[in-house]
């Protein structure tokens, strides 16, 4: 008779030891600014920008030692998108034009407070400052104050 598997997840590959430390801090401030959201008074939105430049963060590293520093293999980078390590939908997004520095996905899929568009911290700060009607501080989504790519 066949012995059923105990446990399904795959080992990780060569390297992750030597990022594993890193993943560990920025998952540890993903708890801590989960804690913290779930007790702030306030507006919802903003209790949630933490959490969002922790994410951008922890996918900015990993998105680095791939496509930049070519530090770690193909294999070790898939392994970490496939147990969501990072967000794959906004690395895949900073691979394209004009999305290089953009903060979330929230920020350019059509919503309420995009009115339907992209958000505010989209269009570049050269714009913002001529037409003086528009009081831009932080993007309402995540807290972005300009992801634009042309800033």
């Amino acid at each position: 008779m066949v012995r059923p598997r105990t446990s399904r997840a795959k080992k990780a590959p060569d390297g992750f030891h030597n990022i594993e430390p890193t993943l560990n801090s920025f998952e540890d401030k993903l708890k801590d600014a989960q804690a913290t959201a779930l007790s702030k008074t306030g507006r919802k939105s903003e209790s949630l920008w933490e959490i969002f430049r922790i994410t951008h963060q922890k996918s900015r590293y990993v998105y680095e030692l791939y496509y930049k520093k070519k530090a770690i293999s193909k294999e070790l980078y898939d392994w970490l998108l496939k147990h969501r390590y990072c967000d794959a939908n906004l690395i895949a997004k900073w691979k394209k034009q004009g999305y290089e520095n953009l903060c979330c996905i929230k920020c350019i899929q059509g919503s309420e407070n995009n009115n339907g568009g992209t958000c505010i911290c989209r269009v570049p700060k050269a714009t913002l400052e001529k037409n003086e009607n528009i009081k831009f501080k932080e993007c309402v989504n995540c807290g972005c104050r300009g992801c634009a790519s042309s800033d």
